[in-house]
């Protein structure tokens, strides 16, 4: 084995952590007879050589030696060497990749390229490979087969001939995976597939593979799903929950479309033991290594632990995917899976229920309120995961109120999560619950505020409650006198600051007013602009701090003047005084304080008139944020829409993460004219499922509320209520 390896220059070659010298030791240890060696090996391979899917030359070069693994018998674990290959080489440049290819990624998208067509030369062996005696290979081999193999049609013959001989229950599954891989990536061929998926969904297989048939059904053939999908996936989970029956022997038809040249599986030729196998117990034993995939391992395991069928969460994300925009039939499946004795079924659906609710719009009431109830189930592995789909949730929390409150009230030393390294944190039922604007969460934020550390969301979390955490201003107050002006005053006071800016705490001037004078040099704009920000919210009642802030305004251009010319503005009105300030600031050179000095000259309104020619010539600037700043401005110093309208719904149209801001201007310029560029483009923004920010393979913690916030100003702006809070 390995024959020329140590012939390869190596060292001429890096991988993401520099020189890739040490990789030959790395296939070594992919060898090796320690298991603790061979997970080592592997960590490393995904970590250097294979970096978050990276090819590169190193990368190629391990190829040949990666199939020679593969096939040798005696190596263990030879499945994950076979993943392994089907990810090195299953990466797919469509035509849309290649002509946004710039320069820079060249190299790295002909190493892709390579590695695709050297995985693809191999890729015979995974024929052999699908009847091999460990499960762990015969697991691999079905996908890396669909993603690889050059000719589709064999491949599907060769799955659906394996199935009846299959032992293991699992890589039957991963049989029936394949064929939607195969029929994603050969759209030709996914009638044929349906036709087979259909079959395998009847009642005369059981309960696992009916749900793996459903789940690649509505990935690659969704009209293929029966109408009433919902209660039959609701009794496949009833029937996995019940003890298993003794399964009557499933035989596959013949395939009339099948090619002379296919590659069937012989049955005279290495009989399978009709016996199911314990699938752990032929893969190798498996330890815990001090590597990412050593710790992913056990932490997968023990999530596992007792399931009867471990792999009926994965299929039914996979039907969730497929089912799409069927938000209705996902969300009753879902109410289902949360009503189930099961626990780790309910565990499961309140983390799918979240990633629901993230990405598409719905009436969700039943489905939060089930959620909710998980709060007050003994495993903590439940309460946990439902008290985080929750704390996304802000409004749409509401129907769990009463179980966030009760869950609050019951567990205080919940209230505040303490971390290996930075600040604490407000626990996720207190957010939640504050999130609503529900008093019952004051009484945590108060003993977060007596704390030696204070949290570092609670600021945010009492502007969510604003009047109804008003008793926690003298706290804040008090806090926020104590802070030591050094180098770690702006992450002990910033969360101090933003609660008083919520609460509009005027009686808090001079405490601000400290903080602001004796800012230390590290992080000390930070915490200036937080301190005039909270000057600012205060209007008339910080009028003590206007010597300080005129004193600011003097060194016009700055940030820190445009900040203090906005906060003077609030406190006193002295027009004269900072318009000069902000349209000075229109010159700076950083786009950042040039939007704030544009956003500070719309609250100006019409006082600020003559900066119209100026913000009417940022319509034009190449940076989307400063554009939409300075038409919202325009229109409010004008009070002119047609000139601005125009712009912003381009805007709108270029960019999804501009929406609110926009949507919050249309809303405050009145009746939106029936028929017109804005009502169309509001009415598709309602009408459309999929929320306006939903990525796939990201989020963001804010993601629901902000899309939920977009949906109420389309629906004011329709209604023409004109001005007023958008909150």
């Amino acid at each position: 084995m390995f024959s020329g390896i140590d012939e390869v220059d190596w060292a001429s070659m890096e991988h993401a952590y520099g020189p890739a010298d040490d990789v030959p030791e790395l296939l070594r240890g992919l060898a090796s007879d320690d298991p603790a060696e061979r997970e080592a090996a592997l960590d490393g391979m995904y970590g250097a050589v294979h970096h978050q899917g990276d090819v590169y030359a190193c990368t190629l070069a391990c190829i040949p030696f990666l199939f020679e693994l593969a096939v040798d018998p005696g190596v263990q674990d030879r499945g994950s060497v076979v993943e392994l290959l089907t990810s090195i080489g299953g990466f797919d440049l469509d035509e849309d990749d290649e002509a946004e290819i710039d320069e820079d990624e060249i190299e790295g998208a002909a190493n892709y390229a390579m590695a695709a067509a050297a995985v693809t030369a191999g890729a015979g062996v995974f024929f052999e490979l699908i009847a091999d005696e460990d499960p762990g290979v015969r697991l691999a081999a079905p996908l890396a087969l669909a993603t690889l193999h050059r000719h589709p049609v064999r491949v599907l013959t060769l799955l659906r001939e394996r199935l009846p001989v299959e032992p293991d229950e699992e890589v039957r599954l991963a049989l029936v995976e394949a064929a939607g891989r195969v029929a994603l990536r050969h759209r030709p061929l996914a009638g044929r597939v349906a036709e087979w998926l259909g079959r395998l969904a009847s009642p005369a297989h059981s309960a696992g593979l009916r749900l793996a048939a459903l789940a690649q059904l509505a990935r690659c053939a969704p009209d293929g799903l029966p109408g009433d999908v919902v209660p039959v996936v609701a009794g496949l989970l009833r029937e996995m929950r019940s003890p298993p029956e003794e399964p009557a022997p499933e035989k596959d038809e013949p395939d009339p479309e099948r090619e002379p040249d296919a590659e069937p599986v012989d049955p005279d030729a290495d009989p399978v033991d009709p016996e199911p196998v314990a699938a752990e117990a032929c893969r190798g034993e498996q330890v815990a290594a001090p590597t990412l995939v050593g710790q992913l391992r056990p932490l997968s395991a023990q999530e596992n632990a007792g399931r009867g069928a471990p792999w009926a969460a994965d299929l039914l994300r996979t039907l969730h995917v497929g089912l799409d925009d069927r938000v209705g039939d996902r969300t009753a499946l879902l109410a289902d899976q949360l009503r189930s004795p099961d626990r780790r079924q309910r565990i499961d659906a309140v983390r799918m229920s979240g990633g629901l609710i993230r990405a598409w719009r719905g009436p969700y009431e039943e489905l939060v309120a089930l959620v909710g109830e998980q709060l007050s189930d003994p495993e903590p592995r439940l309460a946990e995961a439902a008290s985080h789909v929750l704390e996304e949730l802000f409004g749409l929390a509401a129907p769990a109120a009463d179980a966030l409150a009760a869950r609050v009230a019951d567990r205080p030393g919940d209230w505040v999560k303490a971390w290996a390294s930075g600040p604490p944190g407000l626990g996720s039922t207190v957010k939640a619950l504050a999130r609503l604007g529900d008093a019952r969460a004051v009484p945590a934020l108060a003993a977060a505020l007596e704390l030696p550390r204070v949290a570092h969301d609670v600021g945010f979390a009492v502007g969510h409650l604003g009047a109804a955490a008003r008793p926690l201003a003298g706290a804040l107050r008090r806090r926020l006198g104590e802070v030591e002006l050094d180098e770690a005053a702006y992450d002990r006071a910033s969360p101090l600051l933003a609660g008083l800016t919520g609460l509009r705490a005027g009686e808090a001037t001079p405490e601000v007013l400290r903080v602001l004078r004796g800012a230390p040099e590290y992080r000390g704009e930070w915490l200036r602009t937080a301190a005039l920000r909270a000057l600012g919210s205060f209007g008339p009642a910080a009028r003590e701090a206007v010597p300080e802030l005129r004193a600011l305004i003097r060194r016009p251009g700055t940030a820190s003047a445009t900040e203090a010319a906005e906060a003077l503005w609030a406190v006193s009105g002295d027009t004269g005084a900072v318009l000069p300030v902000l349209i000075e600031g229109l010159q700076s050179h950083q786009v950042h304080d040039r939007r704030a000095a544009v956003v500070a000259l719309g609250a100006l309104g019409p006082r600020a008139a003559v900066a119209a020619p100026r913000l009417r010539g940022l319509l034009a600037h190449e940076e989307l944020w400063l554009r939409v700043d300075a038409a919202i401005a325009l229109w409010e110093v004008t009070g002119r829409s047609s000139e601005t309208t125009e712009a912003l719904l381009a805007d709108w149209e270029r960019s999804r993460h501009v929406r609110v801001r926009v949507a919050e201007c249309v809303a405050r310029m009145g009746p939106v004219p029936e028929g017109s560029a804005a009502a169309h483009v509001l009415r598709s923004e309602l009408a459309s499922v999929r929320r306006h920010n939903a990525m796939d393979g990201g989020y963001g913690s804010h993601d629901i509320h902000e899309d939920e916030k977009l949906l109420a100003l389309c629906r004011r702006a329709l209604r023409g209520t004109g001005k007023g809070s958008t909150a």
